[in-house]
């Protein structure tokens, strides 16, 4: 049972780690190796990452009425922002397969079990939060364009959005408004789980090297979001179901950026070397 610690880690104190510079081909080697992590044992992956998908149909199936129309993009695209805390389980395999341990689909629910736990929840709360106000913010939006009044039908809703002036206004307005949100998702989360999951740190330390990494390396982390970006638009097609691929080869590939991006502890973190079980 993990002591509940969530600001600092394990020691009480605040620790500073130290950040790196990479490259851009550290993030295609990243890529490579999130690849061969997928490969090895593709099948408990698909079955992990299928929950994108699914979620992914029953929101679109949720909010193919006409009240809830306007919040299907919100919602579909804002799903990638709790995305780095739904990875958790891939860094968790592709860390057991790095320290050479049984990396099984069963071992991807034993961060449980981690003594961050309290930080790695705070964290995933924070994200949640970022989500809802993304929700809150896209909707407010809408109704200042277009009113109160929900579209009559689907098709009227669409009309809307790419024939008139308040429409592209939406589109390009939302677009900006949404890319702020992913900044700032990146910027706080970039390399916090699979931190938190290798070594104890605390939510603060975890965000503070999060940010970082991403003030030491703005161009490649830059480069990594659009990298993460193009991948989750391309998985959305057809109807989500190519997530069941991407999103474990990007979870996987997150863990080896946080790899190259994070100097290892001076003190190896008990987590860094579990028993074999």
């Amino acid at each position: 049972m993990a002591s509940f610690h969530v600001i600092a880690g394990a020691s009480e104190t605040l620790e500073h780690t130290r950040v790196r510079k990479v490259s851009i081909s550290d993030l295609f080697d990243a890529l490579r190796r999130g690849i061969d992590d997928f490969m090895v044992k593709p099948s408990h992956i698909v079955f992990l990452c299928m929950i994108y998908p699914l979620v992914g149909v029953v929101l679109a199936t949720w909010t193919s009425g006409a009240n809830a129309l306007p919040l299907l993009f919100p919602l579909v695209s804002g799903f990638a922002l709790i995305g780095p805390f739904a990875a958790i389980g891939l860094y968790e395999i592709s860390r057991r397969r790095e320290a050479g341990l049984d990396a099984s689909w069963s071992h991807a629910f034993e961060v449980r079990n981690s003594p961050a736990l309290p930080a790695i929840a705070a964290v995933g709360i924070m994200l949640f939060a970022i989500f809802i106000v993304w929700l809150l913010t896209a909707k407010l939006f809408y109704k200042y364009l277009f009113g109160p009044e929900p579209p009559t039908s689907l098709s009227s809703f669409i009309a809307e959005i790419f024939a008139t002036g308040r429409g592209w206004t939406l589109i390009v307005l939302g677009h900006a408004i949404g890319f702020l949100f992913a900044v700032v998702v990146l910027c706080t989360t970039v390399v916090a789980f699979p931190l938190l999951l290798d070594r104890d740190v605390g939510a603060y330390e975890a965000i503070h090297t999060s940010v970082r990494v991403v003030l030491a390396n703005p161009i490649v982390m830059a480069v990594w979001g659009l990298i993460v970006a193009v991948g989750l638009i391309i998985g959305s097609l057809p109807i989500f179901a190519g997530l069941a691929v991407v999103l474990p080869i990007l979870g996987h590939s997150t863990w080896h950026v946080y790899r190259k991006a994070v100097e290892p502890a001076a003190t190896p973190d008990r987590r860094s070397n579990p028993p074999l079980s």
